[in-house]
């Protein structure tokens, strides 16, 4: 049996027979029926012959139906070492042939949290696999995910109450095991991503955000961190504009994971930094500011990325690179009518100061580009409040300059459950982004606001396969979902290591 303990949860891996045999006592057993009730032979072995009964009459008092994610709690049968059985529906039959294992693993641990538990995965027809059961771990390390370091009081139980503890009982439970290691080294990469996202922009401040990027060194990464005195040098006149009405210096972190043959063209990830963004002199209106703590959670996207993809030894060269800023007013803030350089050498004139994550964005993609020649690009950035009025809160907006590399992103957006939806680029929202008096400007106006935002992005890559991911609507301020209630979902980690596992690691 093997177990990791992160974030409140244990979990570890057993063989099914008769795993939940023995005296009355303790914790939970939970077993899985579908929209028939009908409980799989090694939940029935375990509960004896009395369990289905117990199950349809349970049911039947309390309507219970077996819907997917649904659950009923009862008091287990004499005889089963527990004092608790939760029966968890999994639906129809078509829904259980596309079983999201994350999310019933999330549904799951919520049902039992703060208790032991021994998890039965058996049902009728069904041989939950290794990788099927390492997803079902992940989804309970995330939904027992929580950010409240900055309470100084808590809940009257809290300090009593024990953390949750899992033991998954299946088949192939050693090879599962294996899997479960590499779930949880996947969660701490989301969670990584989560915590900064959340954590308040005068604890994370540009410096201290470079610092925390730094800590992936131990992983094996090589770590850059350019302060402004370099970036004078290289030219980044755009990111050095937004930072200038800021008393906190800016960073640009350039991370390295050399897995690949040497030599070989990197993935480059690109991430957005704002670890607080007020608008600047077109200052955001008071309401809701707060939540722009979180226009950071591209580059925190990124810094997860990389601590998951050396933490597996991925085979492959990546380079993450993000641009940490902070965006003020003050005296010496840039100004709407400013024309700015950048490191490109194109100008752009300032319409909106907050239309600022673009200019961050330009200059750290040129240097990428010109540093490193990636193969591919992928950024990522909270980047408009319009993918938010065109997509809402549950699906990530992408525009790209390549076929291949946009249905490779959509893939695995599908399979991590972070979806993506592709958006078009079209020459008319180039068009709106010219400019009088220098070769753009950093705003196409109201309409079509992440397209021309997009447009603007674009006139950076060159000739790079590229795709810029817009995470305004999931990167904060998060709707719940099984695997997550958190304020910030450290949305994109899992999909660009499922990007690279797929389509750019060695076999």
């Amino acid at each position: 049996m093997a177990a990791g303990m992160a974030d409140g949860i244990e979990i570890g891996f057993g063989p099914l027979e008769k795993s939940g045999q023995g005296p009355s006592g303790s914790g939970d057993l939970v077993v899985f029926v579908g929209d028939d009730l009908a409980l799989g032979s090694a939940a029935r072995e375990i509960l004896g012959g009395s369990g289905a009964d117990l199950v349809a009459r349970a049911a039947a008092s309390e309507k219970f139906k077996g819907r997917s994610l649904s659950a009923l709690s009862l008091p287990a049968p004499a005889g089963i070492a527990a004092d608790r059985l939760v029966v968890v529906g999994l639906g129809s039959d078509k829904d259980r042939a596309k079983t999201d294992w994350p999310a019933l693993g999330g549904f799951t641990a919520g049902k039992v949290s703060g208790r032991t538990a021994r998890v039965v995965l058996d049902w009728p027809g069904a041989v939950v696999s290794a990788r099927e059961a390492g997803q079902f771990a992940l989804g309970a390390r995330l939904r027992t995910y929580s950010f409240d370091r900055y309470k100084t009081k808590k809940k009257p139980d809290a300090d009593e109450k024990a953390g949750t503890t899992l033991t998954l009982l299946l088949p192939d439970h050693e090879a599962a095991a294996r899997e479960g290691e590499g779930a949880r080294t996947l969660a701490d990469s989301v969670i990584l991503a989560r915590n900064l996202v959340n954590e308040p922009p005068n604890v994370l401040f540009p410096e201290e955000f470079a610092k925390r990027a730094s800590e992936l060194g131990k992983l094996g990464v090589e770590i850059e961190v350019l302060e402004p005195a370099r970036m004078r040098e290289l030219g980044m006149g755009a990111l050095l504009a937004v930072a200038q009405g800021s008393v906190r210096e800016p960073r640009v972190v350039i991370m390295r994971w050399n897995g690949g043959p040497a030599g070989e063209a990197p993935v480059a990830l690109i991430g957005k930094g704002v670890i607080f963004d007020s608008g600047g002199i077109s200052i955001k209106p008071g309401g809701g500011m707060e939540d722009m703590k979180g226009d950071m959670g591209g580059a925190a996207a990124v810094v997860g990325a990389l601590h998951a993809l050396a933490s597996r030894k991925a085979r492959c060269n990546v380079v993450g690179a993000i641009g940490i800023v902070e965006n003020m007013p003050d005296g010496g803030a840039y100004r709407p009518s400013d024309i700015v350089t950048s490191m490109s050498g194109q100008t752009i004139e300032v319409i909106n100061t907050d239309a600022e994550g673009r200019l961050v964005l330009a200059d750290v993609i040129t240097h990428v580009i010109r540093s490193f020649k990636p193969k591919a690009m992928v950024d990522l950035a909270t980047l408009t409040g319009a993918i938010i009025v065109a997509l809402g809160q549950d699906i990530a907006g992408m525009f790209s300059n390549d076929d291949t590399l946009a249905g490779n992103i959509h893939a695995a957006g599908e399979a991590t459950g972070e979806k993506v939806w592709r958006m078009p680029l079209i020459p008319a929202y180039d068009k709106a982004i010219d400019s009088k008096f220098a070769d753009m400007k950093n705003t196409g106006g109201r309409h079509g606001g992440a397209a021309t935002a997009a447009s603007f992005i674009k006139r950076y890559v060159e000739e790079v396969p590229w795709a810029h991911l817009d995470i305004a609507g999931v990167a904060m301020s998060s709707n719940a979902s099984e695997i997550n209630r958190s304020w910030g979902a450290g949305w994109g980690v899992r999909l660009l290591d499922r990007l690279v596992r797929d389509h750019y690691e060695a076999k």
